[in-house]
């Protein structure tokens, strides 16, 4: 019993060299499905924390939040889409901009309810619960918004004084300022 056959010994060595070819495998299987894995992993965690660049006239400190109610309004904000939502016709409308009618409303002035419990892409399903929880003139914990308001009147700068670019300038600085088409009338 403790010679081995030839034939079984050959019979022996190319079953273990079959087993070690094929736990090699599978570990190098198992490496690129775990690394495959962590991939998709870190691609998922990446999309749902860029949700967008809040606006500047959006509340201070409420990076993650998608949406914000504007109560005075009774519109939404989406910040991952740069978007109002507001109904119209008893539709559900996105826009770029506030409907005409609100355009000189004051975003910065306003209150903004910013709605951390709702991650969906329809705010407005809860719409009878903002209106109710947050009605026309609502204004709850004082609000500092992310960045200043733009000053909508138009002082002219020094540099501009000082090359003639004033709202005061006639424009060309050219010694010859005769306008005359042909100089006959």
């Amino acid at each position: 019993m403790s010679s081995i056959n030839l034939k079984n010994g050959i019979t022996f060595a190319l079953f273990k060299s079959n087993l070690n070819l094929t736990t090699k495998r599978m570990k190098k299987l198992g490496f690129a499905l775990m690394l495959l894995m962590s991939v998709f992993a870190h691609a998922q965690v990446s999309i749902n924390v860029n949700i967008g660049t809040p606006p500047s006239w959006g509340p201070e400190g409420n990076d993650e939040s998608r949406y914000y109610y504007l109560p005075d309004i009774d519109i939404y904000y989406d910040v991952a889409q740069s978007q109002y939502i507001y109904e119209n016709s008893g539709k559900w409308v996105r826009d770029k901009r506030l409907p005409s009618r609100y355009r000189n409303y004051d975003l910065y002035d306003g209150y903004k309810v910013v709605l951390n419990d709702y991650k969906g892409d329809s705010p407005y399903s809860y719409h009878k619960k903002h209106v109710t929880n947050y009605p026309k003139g609502y204004k709850g914990k004082p609000q500092k918004n992310r960045g200043n308001k733009p000053d909508n009147k138009q002082k002219p700068s020094k540099d501009n004084a000082k090359k003639g670019n004033s709202k005061n300038s006639k424009g060309n600085n050219s010694k010859n300022n005769d306008h005359s088409h042909d100089g006959h009338h």
